[in-house]
Protein backbone atom coordinates (compact mmCIF):
# COMPACT_ATOMS: atom_id res chain seq x y z
CA UNK A 1 0.00 0.00 0.00
CA UNK A 2 1.54 3.40 -0.68
CA UNK A 3 1.50 6.37 1.47
CA UNK A 4 -0.73 8.00 -0.60
CA UNK A 5 -3.43 5.16 -0.24
CA UNK A 6 -2.88 4.97 3.31
CA UNK A 7 -3.33 8.39 3.84
CA UNK A 8 -6.77 8.57 2.03
CA UNK A 9 -8.01 5.34 4.15
CA UNK A 10 -6.93 7.32 6.95
CA UNK A 11 -8.60 10.40 6.02
CA UNK A 12 -11.69 8.78 5.28
CA UNK A 13 -11.94 6.53 8.32
CA UNK A 14 -11.76 9.79 10.35
CA UNK A 15 -14.39 11.13 8.14
CA UNK A 16 -16.58 8.40 8.81
CA UNK A 17 -15.91 8.37 12.63
CA UNK A 18 -16.74 11.70 13.14
CA UNK A 19 -19.56 11.69 10.76
CA UNK A 20 -20.70 8.60 12.69
CA UNK A 21 -20.42 10.31 16.51
CA UNK A 22 -22.04 13.61 14.84
CA UNK A 23 -24.96 11.98 14.37
CA UNK A 24 -26.01 10.21 17.41
CA UNK A 25 -26.40 13.64 19.28
CA UNK A 26 -27.94 15.51 16.44
CA UNK A 27 -30.85 12.72 16.31
CA UNK A 28 -31.24 12.84 19.92
CA UNK A 29 -31.31 16.63 19.88
CA UNK A 30 -34.15 16.24 17.41
CA UNK A 31 -36.47 14.87 19.14
CA UNK A 32 -39.31 16.75 21.48
CA UNK A 33 -39.58 15.77 24.76
CA UNK A 34 -43.25 15.22 26.07
CA UNK A 35 -44.69 14.25 29.19
CA UNK A 36 -48.00 12.39 29.61
CA UNK A 37 -49.93 11.81 33.05
CA UNK A 38 -51.63 7.62 33.29
CA UNK A 39 -52.63 5.50 35.31
CA UNK A 40 -51.73 2.10 36.03
CA UNK A 41 -54.71 0.84 34.66
CA UNK A 42 -55.51 -1.14 31.07
CA UNK A 43 -57.49 1.81 30.01
CA UNK A 44 -53.98 3.27 29.43
CA UNK A 45 -52.78 0.67 27.51
CA UNK A 46 -52.88 2.28 24.28
CA UNK A 47 -50.01 5.12 25.89
CA UNK A 48 -48.21 1.99 27.28
CA UNK A 49 -48.40 0.85 23.79
CA UNK A 50 -47.19 3.43 21.84
CA UNK A 51 -44.27 3.89 24.42
CA UNK A 52 -43.19 0.17 24.78
CA UNK A 53 -42.95 -0.39 20.65
CA UNK A 54 -40.97 3.35 20.15
CA UNK A 55 -44.22 4.67 18.24
CA UNK A 56 -43.76 8.19 19.71
CA UNK A 57 -40.19 8.28 18.59
CA UNK A 58 -41.03 7.06 15.09
CA UNK A 59 -42.72 10.58 15.20
CA UNK A 60 -39.77 12.26 16.31
CA UNK A 61 -41.11 12.49 20.17
CA UNK A 62 -38.95 11.52 23.93
CA UNK A 63 -41.95 10.75 25.83
CA UNK A 64 -41.63 10.28 29.44
CA UNK A 65 -44.45 8.72 31.21
CA UNK A 66 -45.88 10.33 35.00
CA UNK A 67 -47.65 7.63 36.97
CA UNK A 68 -50.20 8.66 39.02
CA UNK A 69 -52.88 7.10 41.17
CA UNK A 70 -56.16 8.86 40.93
CA UNK A 71 -58.20 10.41 37.90
CA UNK A 72 -58.39 13.91 39.69
CA UNK A 73 -54.64 13.91 39.65
CA UNK A 74 -54.17 13.81 36.01
CA UNK A 75 -56.15 17.06 34.88
CA UNK A 76 -54.14 18.91 37.67
CA UNK A 77 -51.13 17.86 36.70
CA UNK A 78 -51.64 19.08 33.19
CA UNK A 79 -53.73 22.48 34.07
CA UNK A 80 -50.62 23.02 36.68
CA UNK A 81 -47.97 22.33 33.28
CA UNK A 82 -46.51 19.62 35.25
CA UNK A 83 -46.93 17.47 32.21
CA UNK A 84 -48.18 18.01 28.74
CA UNK A 85 -50.77 15.28 28.20
CA UNK A 86 -53.26 13.35 30.30
CA UNK A 87 -55.30 10.01 29.36
CA UNK A 88 -57.59 9.15 32.23
CA UNK A 89 -61.57 8.83 33.59
CA UNK A 90 -63.66 11.99 33.10
CA UNK A 91 -64.90 14.07 36.31
CA UNK A 92 -66.71 16.42 37.76
CA UNK A 93 -63.64 18.00 39.03
CA UNK A 94 -62.00 17.75 35.08
CA UNK A 95 -64.59 19.73 33.55
CA UNK A 96 -64.24 22.20 36.49
CA UNK A 97 -60.81 23.40 34.72
CA UNK A 98 -62.12 22.55 31.71
CA UNK A 99 -64.25 25.35 32.17
CA UNK A 100 -61.56 27.49 33.18
CA UNK A 101 -59.65 27.27 30.24
CA UNK A 102 -56.97 24.57 31.94
CA UNK A 103 -57.52 21.81 29.85
CA UNK A 104 -59.20 20.58 25.95
CA UNK A 105 -59.95 17.20 24.91
CA UNK A 106 -58.07 16.08 22.03
CA UNK A 107 -59.05 12.10 21.45
CA UNK A 108 -61.04 9.81 23.20
CA UNK A 109 -60.12 7.03 25.94
CA UNK A 110 -61.83 3.99 26.40
CA UNK A 111 -65.73 4.03 27.18
CA UNK A 112 -67.69 1.59 28.55
CA UNK A 113 -69.09 -0.70 25.18
CA UNK A 114 -71.93 -2.85 25.39
CA UNK A 115 -70.21 -6.44 25.39
CA UNK A 116 -67.09 -4.95 26.95
CA UNK A 117 -67.07 -6.15 30.73
CA UNK A 118 -65.47 -3.11 32.80
CA UNK A 119 -67.54 -1.51 35.25
CA UNK A 120 -70.17 -3.80 36.78
CA UNK A 121 -72.97 -2.86 39.98
CA UNK A 122 -72.63 -5.55 42.23
CA UNK A 123 -75.10 -6.59 45.06
CA UNK A 124 -74.52 -8.04 48.43
CA UNK A 125 -76.15 -11.27 49.08
CA UNK A 126 -78.29 -10.03 51.66
CA UNK A 127 -79.58 -7.30 49.00
CA UNK A 128 -79.86 -9.68 46.77
CA UNK A 129 -81.46 -11.85 48.73
CA UNK A 130 -84.17 -9.51 49.58
CA UNK A 131 -84.80 -8.76 45.66
CA UNK A 132 -82.04 -6.47 43.98
CA UNK A 133 -81.31 -8.56 41.17
CA UNK A 134 -81.27 -6.12 38.25
CA UNK A 135 -79.25 -2.73 37.67
CA UNK A 136 -83.04 -0.92 37.27
CA UNK A 137 -83.77 -1.98 40.88
CA UNK A 138 -81.26 0.64 43.01
CA UNK A 139 -83.37 2.61 43.24
CA UNK A 140 -83.53 3.41 47.28
CA UNK A 141 -80.06 1.50 47.93
CA UNK A 142 -77.17 2.62 49.64
CA UNK A 143 -74.34 2.17 46.82
CA UNK A 144 -70.51 2.42 47.78
CA UNK A 145 -68.98 4.76 45.39
CA UNK A 146 -64.94 6.32 45.33
CA UNK A 147 -66.19 10.05 45.85
CA UNK A 148 -69.07 12.55 44.54
CA UNK A 149 -68.04 13.59 41.59
CA UNK A 150 -66.39 10.58 40.34
CA UNK A 151 -66.92 8.38 37.15
CA UNK A 152 -69.13 6.17 39.66
CA UNK A 153 -71.24 9.07 40.47
CA UNK A 154 -71.90 9.73 36.83
CA UNK A 155 -72.80 6.33 36.21
CA UNK A 156 -75.20 6.14 38.92
CA UNK A 157 -76.41 9.45 37.50
CA UNK A 158 -77.05 8.04 33.77
CA UNK A 159 -78.31 4.53 34.91
CA UNK A 160 -80.76 6.38 36.92
CA UNK A 161 -81.91 8.69 33.32
CA UNK A 162 -82.66 5.48 31.88
CA UNK A 163 -85.01 3.80 34.60
CA UNK A 164 -86.67 7.06 35.91
CA UNK A 165 -84.48 8.19 39.02
CA UNK A 166 -82.02 9.94 39.84
CA UNK A 167 -79.28 10.58 42.50
CA UNK A 168 -81.47 11.78 45.06
CA UNK A 169 -83.31 8.32 45.54
CA UNK A 170 -80.20 6.38 45.98
CA UNK A 171 -78.00 7.29 49.22
CA UNK A 172 -74.25 7.53 47.55
CA UNK A 173 -71.70 6.53 50.07
CA UNK A 174 -68.49 8.09 48.98
CA UNK A 175 -65.64 5.78 50.51
CA UNK A 176 -62.28 7.71 49.03
CA UNK A 177 -60.77 4.20 47.19
CA UNK A 178 -61.62 0.90 46.20
CA UNK A 179 -60.75 -1.05 48.73
CA UNK A 180 -62.61 0.78 51.56
CA UNK A 181 -65.40 0.38 49.08
CA UNK A 182 -64.92 -3.57 49.18
CA UNK A 183 -64.56 -3.37 52.79
CA UNK A 184 -67.87 -1.33 53.60
CA UNK A 185 -69.48 -4.07 51.02
CA UNK A 186 -68.27 -6.88 52.49
CA UNK A 187 -68.98 -5.93 55.62
CA UNK A 188 -72.58 -5.13 54.39
CA UNK A 189 -72.57 -1.39 55.25
CA UNK A 190 -74.06 -0.80 52.07
CA UNK A 191 -76.17 -2.95 49.34
CA UNK A 192 -74.19 -2.86 46.09
CA UNK A 193 -70.94 -1.17 44.71
CA UNK A 194 -70.16 0.05 41.67
CA UNK A 195 -66.38 -1.55 40.97
CA UNK A 196 -63.97 -2.35 37.77
CA UNK A 197 -64.12 -5.74 36.54
CA UNK A 198 -61.24 -7.46 38.45
CA UNK A 199 -62.84 -6.31 41.48
CA UNK A 200 -66.30 -7.34 41.06
CA UNK A 201 -65.54 -10.56 39.47
CA UNK A 202 -63.11 -11.55 42.68
CA UNK A 203 -66.13 -10.07 44.93
CA UNK A 204 -68.16 -13.04 42.85
CA UNK A 205 -65.84 -15.61 42.81
CA UNK A 206 -65.53 -15.10 46.47
CA UNK A 207 -69.13 -15.53 47.26
CA UNK A 208 -69.34 -12.19 48.72
CA UNK A 209 -71.97 -10.81 46.63
CA UNK A 210 -73.48 -10.79 43.25
CA UNK A 211 -72.90 -9.09 39.74
CA UNK A 212 -76.10 -7.81 38.28
CA UNK A 213 -74.64 -6.46 35.13
CA UNK A 214 -72.49 -4.00 33.44
CA UNK A 215 -72.49 -0.69 32.38
CA UNK A 216 -71.61 -1.14 29.10
CA UNK A 217 -74.83 -3.21 28.40
CA UNK A 218 -76.74 -0.64 30.28
CA UNK A 219 -75.93 3.08 29.77
CA UNK A 220 -72.59 3.05 26.75
CA UNK A 221 -70.65 6.15 28.00
CA UNK A 222 -67.17 7.84 27.04
CA UNK A 223 -65.42 7.15 29.93
CA UNK A 224 -61.96 8.87 29.30
CA UNK A 225 -59.65 11.07 27.23
CA UNK A 226 -56.89 11.74 26.09
CA UNK A 227 -56.20 16.02 26.41
CA UNK A 228 -53.76 18.45 27.12
CA UNK A 229 -53.55 22.36 27.95
CA UNK A 230 -54.69 25.13 25.28
CA UNK A 231 -51.39 26.75 25.47
CA UNK A 232 -49.73 23.41 24.45
CA UNK A 233 -52.17 23.65 21.43
CA UNK A 234 -51.49 27.08 20.79
CA UNK A 235 -47.53 26.76 20.88
CA UNK A 236 -46.72 22.96 20.31
CA UNK A 237 -49.12 21.91 18.18
CA UNK A 238 -46.69 20.12 16.28
CA UNK A 239 -45.99 18.04 19.29
CA UNK A 240 -49.45 17.51 19.72
CA UNK A 241 -49.80 16.46 16.12
CA UNK A 242 -46.96 13.83 16.75
CA UNK A 243 -48.30 12.39 20.20
CA UNK A 244 -51.61 12.13 18.72
CA UNK A 245 -50.40 10.33 15.75
CA UNK A 246 -48.44 7.71 17.85
CA UNK A 247 -51.49 7.63 19.75
CA UNK A 248 -53.99 6.42 17.12
CA UNK A 249 -51.65 4.00 15.89
CA UNK A 250 -51.14 2.30 19.33
CA UNK A 251 -55.35 3.01 19.83
CA UNK A 252 -55.62 0.97 16.13
CA UNK A 253 -53.52 -2.07 17.01
CA UNK A 254 -55.17 -2.01 20.60
CA UNK A 255 -58.31 -2.21 19.22
CA UNK A 256 -57.52 -4.88 16.72
CA UNK A 257 -55.92 -7.16 19.29
CA UNK A 258 -58.63 -7.17 22.38
CA UNK A 259 -62.05 -5.23 20.75
CA UNK A 260 -62.99 -7.94 17.82
CA UNK A 261 -65.32 -10.19 17.88
CA UNK A 262 -66.44 -13.04 15.84
CA UNK A 263 -69.82 -13.80 14.61
CA UNK A 264 -71.25 -15.67 17.98
CA UNK A 265 -70.76 -11.67 19.43
CA UNK A 266 -67.58 -13.72 21.09
CA UNK A 267 -64.33 -11.56 21.71
CA UNK A 268 -61.29 -13.20 19.76
CA UNK A 269 -57.96 -12.61 20.33
CA UNK A 270 -56.67 -10.53 17.39
CA UNK A 271 -53.07 -10.15 15.76
CA UNK A 272 -50.04 -9.65 18.43
CA UNK A 273 -52.37 -10.46 21.81
CA UNK A 274 -49.69 -11.89 23.50
CA UNK A 275 -47.46 -9.44 23.06
CA UNK A 276 -49.36 -6.27 23.64
CA UNK A 277 -51.20 -8.18 26.76
CA UNK A 278 -47.26 -8.56 28.00
CA UNK A 279 -47.01 -4.82 27.73
CA UNK A 280 -49.86 -3.64 30.07
CA UNK A 281 -49.41 -6.29 32.45
CA UNK A 282 -46.04 -5.22 32.68
CA UNK A 283 -46.91 -1.04 32.58
CA UNK A 284 -49.89 -2.01 35.31
CA UNK A 285 -47.96 -4.51 37.19
CA UNK A 286 -50.72 -7.12 37.21
CA UNK A 287 -51.18 -10.53 35.72
CA UNK A 288 -51.72 -10.98 32.54
CA UNK A 289 -55.34 -13.19 33.45
CA UNK A 290 -56.23 -10.20 35.75
CA UNK A 291 -55.87 -7.49 32.56
CA UNK A 292 -57.56 -9.71 30.13
CA UNK A 293 -60.65 -9.55 32.28
CA UNK A 294 -60.50 -5.86 32.07
CA UNK A 295 -59.53 -4.60 29.25
CA UNK A 296 -62.04 -1.52 27.96
CA UNK A 297 -62.84 -1.06 24.30
CA UNK A 298 -61.19 2.42 22.62
CA UNK A 299 -62.22 3.86 19.49
CA UNK A 300 -59.19 2.60 16.80
CA UNK A 301 -59.96 6.28 15.30
CA UNK A 302 -59.65 7.82 18.99
CA UNK A 303 -63.02 9.26 18.21
CA UNK A 304 -65.19 10.36 20.87
CA UNK A 305 -68.96 9.82 21.92
CA UNK A 306 -69.75 13.65 21.76
CA UNK A 307 -73.28 13.58 22.33
CA UNK A 308 -72.45 11.54 25.72
CA UNK A 309 -69.51 14.46 26.52
CA UNK A 310 -72.30 17.17 26.41
CA UNK A 311 -75.06 15.08 28.33
CA UNK A 312 -71.95 14.85 31.01
CA UNK A 313 -71.10 18.19 31.60
CA UNK A 314 -75.00 19.21 31.91
CA UNK A 315 -75.48 16.26 34.52
CA UNK A 316 -72.66 17.81 36.23
CA UNK A 317 -74.47 21.35 36.54
CA UNK A 318 -77.87 19.62 37.27
CA UNK A 319 -75.56 18.18 40.46
CA UNK A 320 -74.20 21.41 40.78
CA UNK A 321 -70.39 20.15 40.47
CA UNK A 322 -69.60 22.52 37.82
CA UNK A 323 -70.41 26.37 35.89
CA UNK A 324 -73.58 26.31 34.06
CA UNK A 325 -72.37 28.16 31.76
CA UNK A 326 -69.52 25.88 30.73
CA UNK A 327 -70.75 24.68 26.78
CA UNK A 328 -69.47 21.41 26.84
CA UNK A 329 -68.37 21.73 22.81
CA UNK A 330 -65.97 24.56 23.80
CA UNK A 331 -63.28 22.11 26.19
CA UNK A 332 -63.17 19.90 22.67
CA UNK A 333 -60.30 20.41 19.99
CA UNK A 334 -61.20 17.63 17.51
CA UNK A 335 -58.72 18.67 14.94
CA UNK A 336 -56.37 16.38 15.37
CA UNK A 337 -58.50 13.31 14.58
CA UNK A 338 -60.38 14.90 12.35
CA UNK A 339 -63.83 14.36 14.15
Amino acid sequence: MTFASWTRRAVLGVVAATLATATLPVQAQSLDKATVGVLALSSSGPIFIAKAKGYFEREGLDVTLSMFTSAQQVPVAVASGDVDFGVTGLTAGFYNLAAKGAITMIAAQSRDEPGFPLSAYVATNAAHAAGLTKPSELKGKRIAITTIGSTFHYMIGILGQKYGFTVKDVTMVPLQDVPKMVAAFKGGQVDAILAPSTVARQLAADGAGQILGWAGDETPWQLGALFTGPKTIQTRRPVVEKFVRAYKTALAEYHAAFNVKDSSGALVKGPGYDALLTIIADATKQKPEIVTAGLPYVDPNAKLLIDDVVNQVKFWQSEGQVDKALDAKSIMDLSFIGQ
